[in-house]
């Protein structure tokens, strides 16, 4: 066992030494219940410190690879991660004890179309009369055909973008697989990844998006598949141009093996157009549009389109478990999407996100304070210590979610997220703040700014 796992090695780090096991595992070479070789002896092996060993030995133990088990060794698992363990549960502060909870990256309600409508012009229908039906109704799916960045060659709708994620993570990546994912990025798709064992491999981000030159570093890894945010990244608010779409597909288009995955999170309440990869690569492309924070969370509602095989790999998955989404749901997405009056709700509340990221970011400008919110709902925020920052915002009564959860590693100082999209007024006040929190001035002993508006949200 010793030679396997050192003929599999071709890194010596730790984070190499663990990816190689990891692929050991999913290929079956190392089934479960395997009895792993010392660490000592590990080491010896591969010619490396026995702390490099313990570390990749950790990093397994904590992706729920392998498990220690005192003095009868360390074995290989099923993967598994407890609920604290994961980035996403410790994104959101504790509402009942701050007023103004800006950590939560959910749309604003006011700015939501009204659903009520939409339900009584569908009424009673009988949408559904067989389990065999196909998983979207026909007129949906040529209202998101029209609507797609390229032509998919099939489409599915699922219960909402991170059910998409999901299932694309169950249906493409495998235990060991290396993933390139943008750095920062949304922490469940770094634990949907981790769950299943899968080696996140980070790439950077300028203003166009994922860098050329970083994608072309990653992909010496050989990864299985790139999963990025074309629009409003979540944390950044970036957008990918169509120049970098084509950059990227480029560099992508020589490794023919590689499946790209796009989450379109934020849908219609972009400021950006939709830009695909799939324009370049409609073979490898998968495409999700989300319509959650456009048009109600409660909808629970994305399309995922792209190559026949990989959408009916989820589609058919589906049928051993719910077998589609609800068909009184898309009829009440197809009633929104086609309603000349609700497509006017839609772009004022696209128009009303805009006019409050601009306003925070001018404001925090002239505080000092660094921040990125180009689209969407959210803005990055760079502060002195991740920490403080939060202890002092909670001081004022504010919630703001940490950054460090968004990053597979650092990017380069601490961060917070606050979701702009909810703060309606008093943006002046809220910099003053941020700008406390992020330590952009000297702060003496009380309070130098005045106390945030309460009908802030």
């Amino acid at each position: 066992m010793l030679q396997l796992i050192a003929g599999a090695v071709d890194d010596r780090t730790a984070r190499g030494v663990a990816a190689a096991v990891s692929r050991l595992v999913h290929t079956g070479e190392l089934p479960a219940g395997t009895r792993l070789p010392t660490v000592r002896s590990v080491a010896q092996a591969l010619g490396i410190s026995p702390t490099t060993v313990s570390e990749a030995w950790r990093s397994l133990a904590s992706a729920g690879a392998i498990q220690t088990r005192g003095r009868s060794g360390t074995f290989v698992l099923t993967p598994s991660r407890p609920r604290q363990k994961m980035r996403f549960s410790r994104l959101v502060a504790n509402p009942s004890t701050l007023p103004h909870d800006f950590s939560t990256g959910v749309p604003d309600h006011d700015l939501l179309p009204d659903l009520a409508p939409a339900l009584r012009r569908i009424g009673d229908t009988r949408l559904t009369t067989s389990y065999l039906e196909d998983p979207v109704l026909p007129r949906l799916e040529v209202v998101l055909r029209e609507r797609w960045p390229y032509p998919p060659q099939q489409l599915t709708v699922v219960d909402g973008a991170l059910d998409a994620l999901d299932r694309v993570v169950g249906a493409v990546i495998r235990f060991g697989a290396r993933v390139v994912v943008e750095n920062p990025t949304f922490p469940p798709l770094l634990d949907l990844l981790e769950s299943v064992g899968a080696v996140p491999v980070p790439v950077t981000l300028d203003g166009a998006g994922i860098s050329p030159a970083a994608l072309a570093a990653a992909l010496e890894s050989a990864p299985t598949a790139v999963f990025l945010q074309p629009r409003a990244h979540n944390p950044t608010g970036v957008s990918m141009t169509p120049e970098r779409a084509a950059d990227l597909a480029a560099l992508l288009a020589a490794h023919e093996s590689i499946i790209v995955v796009e989450d379109d999170h934020v849908g219609d309440i972009a400021t950006a157009p939709a830009v695909s990869l799939g324009v370049h690569l409609p073979d490898r492309v998968l495409h999700v549009r989300s319509f959650s924070k456009s048009h109600g969370p409660d909808l629970r509602l994305a399309a995922v389109g792209g190559p026949a095989a990989l959408v009916a790999a989820i589609a058919d998955r589906r049928l051993l478990g719910p077998g589609w989404s609800s068909r009184v749901l898309q009829a009440v997405l197809l009633d929104l999407l086609t309603d000349p009056a609700t497509v006017r709700v839609v772009a004022g509340a696209r128009r009303e996100y805009a006019r409050r990221r601009d306003l925070l970011l001018t404001a925090l400008a002239v505080h000092g304070v660094e921040a990125t919110a180009a689209d969407g709902i959210n803005m990055w925020i760079a502060v002195r210590d991740q920490q403080v920052a939060l202890v002092t915002l909670a001081a004022h009564g504010i919630g703001a979610a940490p950054g460090a959860p968004f990053e597979v590693r650092p990017v380069g100082g601490d961060h917070i997220r606050v979701t702009v999209g909810l703060v309606r007024d008093g943006f002046e006040d809220l910099a003053a703040i941020l700008a406390e929190a992020a330590g952009a001035r000297h702060r003496a002993s009380g309070h130098r700014t005045r106390p945030l508006h309460r009908a802030a949200r």
